[in-house]
């Protein structure tokens, strides 16, 4: 590890609990900053109700008015996910109803991207909606030090992701894939225990100057530009415990790991950028009865992966008024 991530580390990483939400409150009003917390939703009608009730009873009331402003965006699900957001207290917003102009691609970065078009707060919180056992402090602990730090620009939060009986077990694609990606390629970025988790705050000043990947490679691509734009010190990490959520299958890792794999080449100084916008990926599956060893019993499936990126939102005319 670099000499300078091993400083970073010590300085720009904390707890939730260094932090109670009390002096949180103070910064926010002695600042007068604004918090909206979004939450990118695909058919998680099962999760996302508790999510919005623990933030919006916890964060949003009139004796913890922490969060402003709690949107869930809506990736296009099939199931009950934007009735139960709802119900809950969130407002609803689908991803077809914000910039109509441009045609919506499939993927988390895609919502994202739109929710600084719908949004209004001076820090954006990103919160996956398919957490279990949903704790306030995966938002009170990564907006805390944006309201107590005026040099800090974005926050990630740091956990343990159980997987079956291993506690650390989790995150196969972080340690198999972006992990090797960052020490091999952007070694400063080395000091982030979760590199690609899902819970992250930041400015709006600077999200709306980074490009967003619409798939899966959101995190990597956010993480790598933002270091590029406001510099490591600039960068902190939080730890808020232990993150259950629901585990992919080994394809659905494969598929994500090579949207993941996509970002990093176009971040790279050589033909990075000729990447063409959508990537297909070759799988197997055994055909239904065959038998092991048979001719032909394994099927290929071919995905096409969304890797094309959205320019900064300052970049939109939609957005000038905004910006200004």
């Amino acid at each position: 590890m670099l000499d300078e991530v091993g400083r970073w580390l010590q300085r720009r990483s904390w707890r939730a609990a260094d932090r109670p939400l009390k002096s949180l409150l103070a910064a926010k009003r002695r600042t007068g900053s604004t918090v909206s917390v979004v939450l990118p939703a695909l058919d998680e009608q099962d999760t996302v109700g508790e999510i919005v009730s623990v933030i919006r009873r916890e964060l949003a009331g009139r004796s913890a008015p922490l969060v402003d402003e709690l949107v869930v965006m809506d990736s296009g699900s099939t199931d009950r996910t934007a009735e139960v957001a709802a119900r809950a207290g969130a407002r609803v917003v689908h991803r077809d109803a914000v910039l109509p102009r441009l045609p919506a691609r499939p993927g988390k970065g895609e919502v994202m991207w739109r929710s600084l078009l719908v949004t209004g707060g001076d820090i954006v919180c990103f919160v996956d909606a398919d957490l279990r056992e949903f704790s306030a402090d995966f938002v009170s602990g990564i907006v805390g030090p944006l309201l107590t730090d005026p040099q800090l620009q974005l926050v990630k939060a740091m956990y343990d992701r159980p997987l079956h009986d291993s506690p650390g077990g989790g995150g196969r694609v972080t340690e198999l894939v972006a992990r090797p990606l960052i020490n091999l390629h952007w070694p400063r970025l080395a000091g982030f225990v979760q590199p690609l988790g899902g819970e992250y705050a930041a400015r709006r000043q600077l999200l709306e100057r980074l490009p967003f990947p619409v798939g899966y490679g959101v995190e990597l691509g956010l993480l790598v530009d933002a270091l590029e734009l406001a510099g490591l010190d600039a960068l902190a990490q939080v730890d808020v415990g232990v993150r259950h959520h629901r585990h992919q299958d080994g394809q659905a890792l494969g598929r994500m790991a090579t949207a993941i794999c996509a970002t990093a080449e176009r971040r790279l100084p050589r033909a990075g950028a000729a990447l063409p916008g959508a990537l297909s990926l070759t799988q197997f599956e055994r055909a239904a009865g065959a038998d092991a060893g048979a001719p032909g019993s394994f099927v290929p499936r071919t995905h096409t992966l969304g890797t094309e990126e959205r320019p900064p939102v300052r970049t939109l005319p939609e957005y000038a008024p905004r910006a200004a």
